[in-house]
């Protein structure tokens, strides 16, 4: 008999889910949707995503969030196993889970496309690391 496995779900929150965390699903989705379920929340949300945020994950990646993504609200997500606020530089918002991590991010809004990049380039290797580390414990 074959088990089936189930895959964690991961949660990427920020207060207004906007931009690093809409990245970091993205990315997830991108890079480890063998792996781990990607989701984002925010305490708050924005009208949209980041402009500046769309525009470059999809020059980079060729990904349209605007078209797979929308900003949500952290009830607005099923329960997660796994949850990774970005660096919120308040008080992080507060979700239940097996396992918690704070990346510690700089928000980049209303910065270069440098500084952007720099913050995609981070996410992208968080998340290849966060694969592995969930691989590896499955």
């Amino acid at each position: 008999m074959i088990k089936e496995v189930k895959k964690p779900k991961v949660a990427f929150i920020c207060v207004h889910n906007s931009c690093r965390s809409q990245i970091a699903e993205a990315l997830g989705k991108h890079l480890a949707a063998d792996v781990f379920e990607s989701y984002s929340a925010g305490t708050e949300t924005k009208p949209q995503i980041n402009q500046d945020a769309v525009r470059l994950m999809k020059e980079i990646y060729g990904i349209d969030m605007e078209q797979t993504q929308r900003s949500k609200l952290l009830e607005d997500i099923p329960p997660v196993d796994v949850v990774i606020t970005m660096g919120c530089n308040v008080a992080c918002p507060f979700l239940p889970c097996k396992h918690r991590e704070d990346w510690g991010l700089d928000d980049p809004t209303g910065k270069s496309d440098i500084e952007f990049e720099r913050t995609i380039k981070e996410i992208h290797s968080k998340i290849e690391d966060l694969r592995e580390r969930i691989n590896n414990a499955l």
